[in-house]
């Protein structure tokens, strides 16, 4: 049985002889963790070294490897232990110098040392007691002066250590992931390669942990996050990890089936020790994990969907008398069925941002149980987030929040009762007789007024920017623009656009304007749409500048197939450029770049504009005809505003 392990693992792995560190199977196979018969192996040896840190000698052990000679020099893995465990924590639970032997016997190991401290520097270290008590956690703080200035220095005249930054590791598990991740990435001049599995609640802020996100991509050679799928402690894992892909740092994010226990950091080790010391192929770090992270757009305790860190998409349901089943994603994809009746597919990497889509169920377009669920293609559909590098003008930070209400209001225009949500800024409540100006915010087609608040993290973004003080506190009025009528473009024209202005002067304004408090005058308006809604904001902005001094236009223009629709709408801006010019403090043109549907027509709108003297703002962000695009555009449109 030993003899064919050797021969799994020689199959699993290829030879590390000259490669890159990456090519390494995504798991351990199975009896990695065995001992093998007939194998060199290394040898555990326990030092007690004086800590001047804590104010006595402290006990730590150290693996070093077959062949080891004092006459070679090594690096140096330093492994942490948990919050109730000590220096023998790694020895009694995982047995990490079976899995070493192992791997070097199969030569996927750059020969090292392994240094295994007590990480909580007290002077009664021992694991007694109530081990969350303050006076104990705080001594796993107080480790990082033991470490750097006793433990390090010990080892390094002691052993043949490497004394360079590059030729040195810290990891660990639970409260000892937590110490690797602050203590590693918060003295880069002394650790190249640091990970944390199933980090526990002492890792700090990922803000705090890497301020600087430029400097810690120049100096980390690997940064390991890895976690089980079913461990409590995942949250602090994906916040890291989250943070760390917003600010383009490469490291590994590897989930796994498991929870908080060592057969998911006996695997952590595995995988992680056959990085060290060896080139690193960033671009490839991506592809390491067994499991996805679920999508932030999940329902409550939904694993599936699960987004990879490449972002690709995992999707997986159970329907055991389904014939077929597909993801509607745009392109569909063909999903596979087992023995128990799970389908499971993955995508191809999906671009950033969110994504609607329809699970197939032998031909019938649903909604996905699993996933939250939008008004965004003409009907409720399921919506899944792929994260995006620049999403943190819109993150959940600790900033006052505002609030999004829901008002109700029966239009003689269309003699319907119909709704919009209003974003009120923080404070709203308490600043008596504060008066704010107003933002009139629109979706696009086959959306509704529950786009810009749902899809748009309007308020994020608004309390984001009034915190940072880039824009005012205002008031955001969502509306919902469609008018009736046939869908789609079959029932939008002169009459439809109309029939849009009117109910903005005379419904929804005068509800707006008699129940907050909102400072009165052009001055104090705005209008802005995306899409469908850049197209009503053109017809009723331009033909209202005495009530509107911002408009905002994304991701539109007047259709340049259409002349029978767009060129009374050029007519009234020839006769009016005067005035629009005049009276308008921003025309704001937005477009997701050449990708975005409606790029061309805004292109012939810029030039008749440009024909006739109309002055204009325009922006372009790479993105399509897509919600990061409009996100980003609400961002930049705020800041110009009042």
């Amino acid at each position: 049985m030993r003899t064919v392990f050797s021969l799994i693992l020689s199959i699993a792995l290829l030879s590390a002889s000259g490669a890159f560190a990456q090519k390494i199977a995504l798991e351990g196979p199975k009896g990695f963790d065995q001992p093998t018969a007939g194998i060199a192996t290394g040898k555990i040896d326990s030092i007690a070294y004086p800590s001047k840190t804590v104010g006595t000698v402290r006990k730590a052990l150290v693996y070093t490897p077959p062949g080891y000679s004092k006459k070679k020099k090594y690096p140096v893995l330093y492994l942490l232990h948990g919050i109730g465990g000590d220096e023998k924590e790694w020895l009694k639970g995982g047995h990490p110098e079976v899995i070493l032997d192992n791997l070097y016997a199969a030569s996927k190991l750059k020969p090292m040392l392994v240094v295994m401290p007590n990480g909580r520097a007290l002077k009664d270290d021992r694991a007694v007691g109530n081990i969350y008590s303050p006076e104990k956690v705080a001594g796993f703080a107080n480790f990082e002066q033991d470490l750097l200035t006793d433990l390090i220095p010990y080892v390094e005249k002691h052993y043949p250590a490497l004394t360079n930054r590059e030729s040195r590791a810290l990891a660990g598990l639970s409260m000892g992931g937590g110490q690797s991740l602050d203590f590693g990435l918060g003295n880069l001049d002394k650790f190249a390669w640091v990970g944390g599995f199933s980090s526990a609640p002492n890792t700090k802020l990922p803000e705090v942990l890497v301020p600087d996100p430029a400097r810690a991509k120049k100096l980390l050679k690997l940064l390991w996050i890895s976690c089980g799928d079913a461990d409590g402690l995942l949250p602090i894992s994906q916040r890291t990890h989250d943070y760390l892909y917003q600010h383009d740092v490469p490291h590994v994010y590897y989930i796994e089936p498991g929870g908080h226990d060592f057969k998911v950091w006996k695997n952590g080790l595995y995988m992680f020790s056959q990085f060290l010391f060896k080139p690193v192929d960033v671009a490839s770090l991506s592809t390491y994990t067994v499991l996805g992270a679920p999508a932030a757009t999940n329902v409550r305790n939904a694993k599936y969907p699960q987004m990879l860190p490449d972002n690709r998409a995992v999707f997986r349901l159970k329907a055991p008398d389904a014939q077929r089943v597909q993801i509607d994603l745009v392109r569909k994809y063909d999903l596979t069925k087992d023995a128990e009746g799970y389908w499971t597919t993955t995508t191809d990497t999906l671009s950033e941002g969110l994504h609607y889509y329809s699970l197939l169920l032998d031909g019938l377009p649903v909604a996905d149980p699993a996933s939250d669920t939008f008004y965004g293609m003409g009907r409720m559909a399921s919506g899944i987030e792929v994260p995006s590098r620049n999403s943190g003008f819109y993150a959940l930070r600790d900033v006052p929040h505002g609030e999004v209400r829901v008002r109700k209001f029966y239009s003689a225009v269309t003699n319907t009762w119909r709704q919009f949500y209003v974003y009120t800024p923080a404070g709203y409540e308490a600043s008596g007789t504060t008066k704010y100006p107003v933002l009139y915010l629109l979706h696009g087609g086959g959306e509704d007024e529950t786009g810009w608040a749902k899809q748009g993290k309007t308020d994020l973004i608004m309390d984001n920017l009034i915190a940072d003080k880039k824009a005012k506190p205002m008031l955001i009025v969502m509306l919902d623009g469609n008018m009736g009528g046939p869908a789609g473009l079959a029932g939008f024209g002169e009459a439809t656009l109309k029939k849009f202005e009117d109910e903005l002067k005379k419904t929804v304004m005068p509800v707006v304007e008699s129940n907050y408090r909102v400072a009165p005058g052009p001055q104090n308006r705005a209008l802005a749409g995306l899409s469908m809604g850049g197209i009503q904001t053109l017809y009723a902005g331009l033909r209202n500048t005495d009530m509107f001094e911002y408009l905002g236009v994304f991701s539109s223009g007047y259709f340049s197939n259409n002349a029978q629709m767009s060129d009374p709408q050029y007519a009234f801006m020839k006769a009016n450029t005067s005035t629009i010019n005049t009276n308008l403090k921003q025309l704001w043109l937005s477009m997701g770049g050449p990708t975005d549907i409606a790029y061309a027509n805004n292109k012939v709108m810029r030039a008749k504009m440009d024909e006739m003297g109309i002055k204009y703002a325009y922006s372009e962000y790479p993105g399509g005809h897509t919600w990061p695009v409009w996100r980003h555009d609400l961002y930049l449109f705020a800041q110009k505003l009042f």
